[in-house]
């Protein structure tokens, strides 16, 4: 800065020499002209003798007096001048100082080359991934791909790091190669090569071991972080078949699943599943507590750069950051998308011959609007598929959550059922409006996920187009919401009739129960109760009522539902007391068609 502005000075110095220069010329020019002028009159009005002898005497007291002139006029120009430096001096001094240009992180070089990766894949037509495996990895069966475990003493960064990441086998479901790369600031980007050293394989995989090439790829990874204790790592995040992940945290199983991009979903000309192809791993250092990596996605109709930064705890936290571009139109863009799987429970009105009360990852979707308000929908089975959704405007969250989490709700002493998370979709960014749409799939096995939530931009994405995403993935156990103080514990769900009733009405006429759990209220008086307030989207209803149940903690909200013709009925259900809102809204849908 000093070198410049001494620049700058001497520039301006020099100038204003050129400028003083010239003034002096001017000024001697002009006054040479005047006392020429001057002269010449004077000559032209005095003798000839009389001029002769007077000259010199006045051309010397005027030489005398345009020095001093002279001096005057640069004495006031180098004061002007001094004025003007000092008020540029004291611009330059008040103007701020731009702050130099950190140069990009590794990290940030990595963004930006998956980004352009991206952009450049979305300008050019899709291409199907190649899937080359052999044949005796393409066709191996169940039992022999679970035969092929990875070596854990070959874990990436073992004994580096609090972080430790282990490779799946490609081969049986799994057979397009996903492209995994470490980063460090040392040895830059490297690309990881299939080792059959890192695997073991027993039994009937046996014979794969040293067949298998380098250029095979891996099915995807997993991640471990000590969650309990120090001297051993847990695993809190899986990747696998490139299109799903999980997290858990300490006491929590997997079950529900996140997604990249969901794209037209439960739409007639069918599902398009983008995958993850790539991925770039940082290389964590001895005390991080949280792991950086980033993917490319890739599908027929869009790709995209995102960013996942990984923080395991007691309910494990995935940031992502994603930008995606539009490879053609896009019918329904589903944003941070869940799959569950939701079989049976206390609401379904179909017997399956199971011992097992309820069979579910999920139980309910939750959602907190922009207004402050909670929603509950309590999920269901039903006989056809359903598409329902929630409108709103910048929501504040939603997610898929397994609510109960009593043992005794599912007798399940190989599911775990009971330690299944949910989770919780928190936006970082602004969504607009949109809608959070639920898809519920018929089934009749527990090993099919048929749920599925995302958020619909209301604006279409269009060809062309490249849209940013930015939210928080949180694994939670039971219920997330604490702001309300009642909230949806069960429901139930059966023919409104007596046993033996002569005058019962038809089946699908129903006897809907709610129970909130409201705890802060146990010990209200008889005078001041907790007031129903119930809404339909078609039919009607009657003998609505709240009582409390004896154990004190939960009340209890029902009412007998008639629907109208053959009409979806989309029911909404609050409580107040004093006039205040108190509990979440419980949302339902029903259709008479669920009646067996």
């Amino acid at each position: 800065m000093k070198s410049q502005n001494a620049f700058n000075q001497s520039h301006a110095n020099s100038a204003q020499r050129k400028r003083n220069t010239l003034s002096r010329l001017v000024g001697l020019v002009c006054l040479t002209v005047s006392v020429g002028a001057f002269t010449q009159v004077k000559t032209t009005e005095k003798a000839p003798q009389v001029s002769e002898k007077k000259q010199p005497e006045k051309t010397a007291q005027t030489e005398e007096a345009e020095k001093k002139q002279q001096q005057q006029q640069q004495q006031q120009q180098q004061q002007q001048q001094q004025q003007k430096n000092t008020e540029v001096e004291a611009q330059q001094q008040e103007a701020p100082v731009p702050a130099p240009i950190a140069p990009k992180t590794s990290e940030e070089r990595v963004f930006d080359l998956v980004t352009e990766q991206a952009k450049e894949l979305a300008a050019q037509p899709y291409v199907q991934p190649e899937q080359n495996l052999p044949a005796e990895l393409a066709d191996m069966n169940y039992q022999q791909y679970r035969a092929i475990r990875f070596n854990p003493e070959q874990a990436q960064w073992k004994n580096k790091a609090k972080f430790e990441m282990q490779l799946f086998h490609p081969g049986f479901l799994y057979r397009s190669p996903v492209e995994i790369k470490v980063v460090d600031d040392n040895s830059g980007i490297k690309n990881m090569l299939f080792e059959t050293d890192r695997f073991i394989y027993e039994k009937d995989a046996a014979p794969l071991k040293g067949s298998v090439p380098k250029d095979a790829g891996f099915a995807g990874f997993r991640v471990h972080y000590p969650l309990k204790t120090n001297h051993y790592k847990d695993e809190v995040a899986v990747f696998l078949g490139a299109s799903y992940f999980r997290l858990i945290g300490p006491g929590q199983i997997f079950g529900i699943s996140a997604r990249g991009l969901a794209i037209d979903t439960a739409e007639a000309s069918g599902e398009e599943f983008p995958a993850f192809t790539k991925f770039w791993m940082l290389e964590p250092k001895a005390e991080d507590t949280k792991l950086v990596f980033f993917a490319l996605l890739d599908s027929q109709s869009v790709t995209g750069a995102y960013r996942f930064e990984l923080e395991p705890g007691l309910n494990t936290v995935m940031h992502v950051q994603s930008t995606i571009f539009a490879r053609e139109d896009v019918k329904k863009l589903g944003v941070a998308p869940l799959t569950s799987m939701y079989l049976s429970g206390e609401n379904d009105t179909r017997n399956f011959d199971d011992f097992r009360p309820e069979v579910h990852d999920s139980d309910g979707l939750s959602m907190h609007t922009s207004r402050g308000e909670w929603i509950w929908r309590t999920l269901n089975n039903p006989k056809g598929l359903r598409v329902t959704s929630l409108q709103d405007e910048q929501p504040k969250g939603f997610g898929l959550l397994q609510r109960d989490q009593s043992f005794v709700s599912y007798q399940d002493t190989e599911a775990h059922y009971h330690e299944r998370p949910g989770m919780w979709i928190t936006p970082n960014n602004q969504w607009g409006k949109g809608r959070v749409e639920l898809v519920e799939i018929p089934t009749n096995s527990e090993t099919n996920d048929n749920i599925v939530s995302y958020w619909v931009p209301a604006q279409p994405f269009k060809k062309g187009e490249m849209r940013e995403f930015d939210y928080t993935i949180r694994s939670v156990n039971g219920s997330l919401n604490k702001a309300a103080a009642a909230r949806v514990s069960q429901v139930f769900n059966s023919w409104a009739a007596l046993p033996g009733q002569d005058d019962a009405p038809e089946k699908n006429v129903r006897q809907m129960v709610v129970d909130f759990n409201a705890e802060e209220f146990a010990h209200l008086s008889d005078s001041i109760r907790l007031i129903p307030h119930l809404s339909l989207s078609s039919g009607s209803y009657k003998d609505l009522e709240v009582v409390q149940l004896p154990d004190k903690k939960t009340w209890r909200a029902q009412f007998k539902l008639q629907p109208e013709n053959d009409n979806a009925i989309d029911m909404r259900l609050y409580l107040t007391l004093g006039g205040k809102q108190v509990s979440e809204v419980w949302n339902y849908v029903w259709s008479a068609n669920e009646v067996e």
